[in-house]
């Protein structure tokens, strides 16, 4: 059986990449196509060998219709096609209004079956606690967030701690954008979520972000979510995402 060529699509880091190596099914990943720069330089660390075409998905309008022994100087005549007609990515940022109107992230307006729902997925003893998944010396005060963020998003956080069982889902707006992006972690456990909140009523805006800021929540590292999400220990070159998270929070940063 002849290996299956693998064209790549949104290639992120990598998932999908490994998740075929990982599955031992006889077959060559030809190229990958993503827009992402900072997905794009993970990616070409972890998979050297594999073509990278940083462009959107019109580069398959360029891609021959027949079978051919010769997939990699297609790929190189795609791009340069690409290329030639100065086709520019069309990238579509991550927007808050997106994401607006998801009330089961909002922590004061949840109904009894949301709160019921989280309760018993932190139950469910068969999934792993998050702490099995935190990496152990890290500088925790380049993810803190901002008191700026705490102050105006401290109803749209997902707040989970070490010991719990449950997450949202991350997307590649975490870090840049707070509302339906992916939970943050509460690092002060023995400081109840719910006291703090009912203590907000009346306070100056001074006042609530001393009050919020004894949660100390900070966001989960890029390595933190790649644990998640089950790559495995020696896939590399979390600096590049660092540096990128702390671009975001303090544009100053050279």
């Amino acid at each position: 059986m002849e290996p299956l060529r693998v064209l790549e699509l949104y290639s992120g880091i990598g998932g999908m990449h490994h998740a075929l190596r990982e599955s031992c099914i006889p077959a060559q990943v030809v190229a990958a196509v993503d827009v992402n720069t900072v997905a794009n330089e993970v990616y070409s660390y972890n998979f050297p060998h594999t073509q990278l075409l940083s462009k959107t998905i019109e580069v398959l309008m360029e891609f021959p219709q027949m079978e051919s022994g010769q997939p990699q100087k297609h790929v190189i005549d795609a791009q340069s096609k690409i290329e030639e007609k100065k086709i520019e990515p069309d990238i579509c940022l991550d927007s808050s209004v997106q994401c607006s109107g998801k009330e089961a992230i909002l922590f004061k307006l949840e109904t009894a079956g949301e709160i019921d729902r989280k309760y018993q997925q932190d139950s469910d003893l068969s999934v792993q606690m998050l702490k099995g998944f935190l990496e152990d010396d890290i500088d925790m005060d380049s993810y803190f967030l901002p008191p700026k963020s705490l102050l105006r998003y401290a109803l749209l956080l997902d707040i989970v701690k070490p010991t719990s069982r449950r997450s949202m889902c991350f997307t590649k707006g975490y870090g840049r954008y707070i509302e339906g992006t992916g939970s943050v972690l509460q690092t002060s456990e023995d400081v109840q979520i719910e006291n703090i909140y009912k203590s907000l009523t009346g306070l100056s805006q001074e006042e609530k972000i001393t009050k919020l800021l004894m949660l100390q929540l900070r966001f989960f590292t890029p390595k933190e979510i790649a644990n998640l999400l089950g790559f495995p220990p020696e896939f590399g070159m979390w600096d590049t995402c660092r540096l990128q998270l702390k671009l975001i929070k303090d544009p100053k940063v050279h």
